[in-house]
């Protein structure tokens, strides 16, 4: 799934490989898939783009939003882009197909589900993605730490730093995945309550959020997603499927999961505390 470190990733491939190319043809819902949203009649995705000139594409949280001239190609986090040297290399299925006119394309597949939406500049008034360009990404300097402090309320001392990091939209784009090792880096417990961190340890927390996604954006992404090309990314994740049972690498006691808050989680029930204080 996208997430910020995924999008950036994309966004500079994207850059680096359609930027300025125009858009021959374009086939969206070709594959039927029933989580996939897209803008009103895909049908309809050709007529509006097909002779357009390809911007500039950035990463939008957990989003990936294209420039096509007066329109916009945007990429839900379950999307997963993939670029083809050869448009007839192309696989046949597909949620979205963008051939351009040198005979390159990209093709979107979705996994769980995701939207693909294609727009009038200024037109999406969808709060996900309003809030996603609205506030600032953890890698950049306005996400500094009185802004991270302001993100929390008295009313959020009963959330658990997993509601409180990844819900709501607080940090868009900061999901699941990234949050395991986020908060194995600060040694907090996902389940911790928001309201039982000291002062130092709320910081240390925002510090692993701007280091942790940092790292993984520039090695490429995490080791459990892949880029434009469909290669891994560099960043070896601590907490994932790919360690699960494994030792841990500060003390050595094998790693755990649970379910919470709708989703896997995975922790080292020495290193991360439930209660820090």
């Amino acid at each position: 799934m996208l997430e910020i470190p995924e999008s950036y990733v994309l966004a500079k491939q994207l850059n680096e490989t359609i930027q300025g190319k125009i858009i021959s043809f374009v086939q969206a819902g070709h594959s039927p898939h029933s989580f996939t949203w897209y803008s009103d009649n895909p049908d309809g995705y050709d007529e509006l783009l097909a002779g357009k000139q390809i911007g500039i594409c950035r990463g939008v949280g957990g989003m990936l939003e294209i420039e096509v001239q007066d329109s916009r190609i945007l990429l839900g986090d379950g999307v997963s882009p993939k670029y083809h040297e050869d448009c007839k290399k192309a696989p046949a299925k597909h949620q979205l197909y963008v051939e351009f006119d040198d005979k390159t394309a990209i093709t979107c597949t979705v996994q769980m589900y995701g939207g693909i939406w294609a727009y009038r500049e200024g037109t999406n008034d969808n709060p996900y993605y309003l809030a996603a360009c609205e506030k600032p990404s953890p890698l950049s300097e306005a996400f500094d730490y009185p802004y991270f402090l302001s993100l929390k309320s008295e009313e959020d001392d009963k959330l658990s730093v997993k509601a409180f990091l990844a819900t709501k939209q607080r940090i868009p784009g900061l999901g699941n995945g990234t949050l395991q090792d986020i908060l194995f880096t600060c040694g907090i417990h996902p389940k911790c309550k928001i309201g039982e961190l000291r002062e130092e340890e709320y910081r240390c927390m925002y510090d692993a959020v701007k280091s942790v996604l940092r790292e993984m954006a520039d090695k490429g992404g995490r080791d459990t997603e892949k880029d434009l090309f469909g290669r891994k990314g560099g960043y070896v994740t601590i907490l994932s499927k790919n360690t699960l049972w494994s030792p841990c690498p500060r003390c050595g006691y094998e790693l755990r999961k649970g379910n919470y808050l709708g989703g896997t989680i995975y922790y080292c029930e020495h290193c991360q505390k439930l209660h820090p204080s």
